[in-house]
């Protein structure tokens, strides 16, 4: 049974992902990372429990039609990695109605080679949130030891089926292809800066890279002085410029983003924009 927490209409995705109608996003409860600093942290934690998460693929399906009967054709699942099944069955049960949106799979990365094989043919655009370059910052962060071994791993499959080109249409959206996002933690700009050489060494400076600023440290959680604040100017515009000197294509923030992106999971619009 799938664990789904949200299903909302979102406008704050990446231009060609929202567009101007936005993205109906479902958001699955509990993770595969347990980040410190997660501002999902409400829905996020394995060892919340909540019944009304609790849903069958019906009722999942029930939320995301009236979403699409609205115009709107790009179906994004966020956190997913933990529930490929349900997440298929959902996505074939609306097939089964007649729906065919382009399927967003929003992922932190830490994914099986294995799983991204099976949904060749049923993710239209990766969108892997691709965190740390070394190990040693995803042990401290996320808590697993091998966080770059694993993403990098991912990362190359999901290359290997979309490449570096965008496949939009005709209203300006996305149906094919790979999105990088970076999120940009403060006092490690410099490792973000790693991060895209890598990406342009070892994939191609091509990609699209939507570099995040919208960091902030979430109320009521114990995080480390180094992470405890939000992203300096100067932190983000050396990150920025790095992406911009390598010529990647994609998106930038402003550091405004932080007030914006503060998702309270308890209400029916998580996000305020």
């Amino acid at each position: 049974m799938p664990l789904v927490s949200s299903v909302f209409l979102h406008k704050g995705e990446e231009p060609v992902l929202s567009g101007n109608i936005g993205v109906c996003n479902v958001f699955f409860a509990h993770c595969n990372l347990q980040c410190v600093y997660c501002q999902n942290h409400q829905i996020s934690c394995n060892a919340l429990v909540n019944e009304g998460w609790e849903k069958s693929v019906d009722d999942v399906v029930s939320l995301i039609t009236p979403i699409l009967d609205t115009g709107v054709r790009t179906l994004g699942f966020v956190s997913p990695t933990h529930q490929v099944v349900q997440m298929v069955e959902i996505i074939e049960a609306l097939h089964q109605k007649g729906y065919i949106p382009t399927i967003v799979y929003n992922t932190n990365c830490y994914e099986s080679v294995e799983t991204l094989r099976e949904l060749e043919n049923v993710v239209d655009v990766y969108l892997p949130d691709f965190k740390y370059v070394n190990n040693r910052l995803g042990l401290i962060y996320s808590g697993v030891s091998d966080y770059f071994d694993i993403a990098n791993l991912a990362l190359k499959e999901m290359y290997r089926q979309k490449g570096t080109s965008l496949l939009l249409g005709d209203d300006g959206l996305a149906e094919f292809g790979l999105i990088i996002r970076h999120l940009v933690l403060p006092s490690h700009s410099a490792e973000s800066v790693d991060l895209l050489n890598f990406l342009a060494d070892e994939f191609s400076p091509r990609l699209h890279i939507s570099l995040m600023s919208q960091y902030y440290p979430p109320s009521g959680l114990s995080l480390p002085k180094s992470i405890d604040r939000v992203l300096s100017k100067e932190e983000y515009s050396k990150v920025l410029n790095t992406m911009e000197a390598l010529g990647f294509r994609g998106w930038a923030q402003s550091l405004e983003s932080a007030d914006c992106y503060r998702p309270n999971f308890n209400s029916n619009e998580p996000f305020s924009l």
